[in-house]
């Protein structure tokens, strides 16, 4: 077995104890570590796979912006975060274990870059080869249909989020515009006619 060969399964091991982590932890904070692990596991198979491109926008868009947007979802729902600034504590094993495990597979991947001399080179693509470009033509000709499906599965997500920040709660205080319009002077105002009285 090859040292790449290794690296792989290892990642591998690491992508689906992560996602099985995400979806067994009871603490959403939990969840959200395990789950950069995981986007953090699948950029490094991509790398082995020699699509940077894709390990680069996996790295970017998933845990530079759909975490900042399930963090911030999560922010919106209905939770008791004194209770989770109580246990702030407890979340820092979790944290230091995924930063560790993110530290070696980004190790295993540079040093991976270095030991090759068991493994055969790649073929060298030609001069005009990009890879950005075929990534492109595959997605949108080869492709089209589930890269459609996908969008309009995210779009639905989008709804719904959207839905779940903005449903009435109990204690949340709005305004309604109408109602301030259609206010009149004897609803907000009272005179009162109070007798004067006389003193000595």
């Amino acid at each position: 077995m090859t040292f790449q060969t290794a690296v792989f399964y290892a990642f591998a091991a690491l992508l689906t104890l992560a996602a099985l982590l995400v979806i067994t932890s009871r603490n959403l904070v939990h969840a959200a570590l395990w789950l950069v692990l995981a986007f953090f596991s699948a950029a490094g198979i991509w790398l082995l796979l020699q699509a940077e491109f894709l390990a680069i926008a996996l790295v970017l868009v998933y845990v530079g912006a759909v975490m900042v947007l399930f963090l911030f979802v999560v922010m919106m729902l209905d939770v008791n975060f004194d209770k989770l600034r109580e246990r702030f504590k407890s979340y820092i094993p979790v944290a230091w274990t995924v930063g560790i495990l993110v530290g070696v597979e980004m190790a295993l991947v540079l040093i991976g870059g270095y030991v090759g001399e068991s493994v055969a080179p790649p073929v060298a693509p030609g001069a005009g080869y990009s890879n950005t470009k075929t990534l492109g033509l595959q997605i949108y000709t080869d492709y089209a249909y589930p890269f459609e499906i996908a969008a309009m599965i995210l779009l639905v997500a989008i709804i719904a989020a959207i839905a779940l920040t903005h449903r009435q709660r109990r204690k949340t205080k709005h305004q309604n515009p109408a109602e301030q319009v259609r206010v009149r002077r004897n609803d907000r105002l009272r005179i009162l006619d109070i007798p004067v009285e006389k003193r000595d």
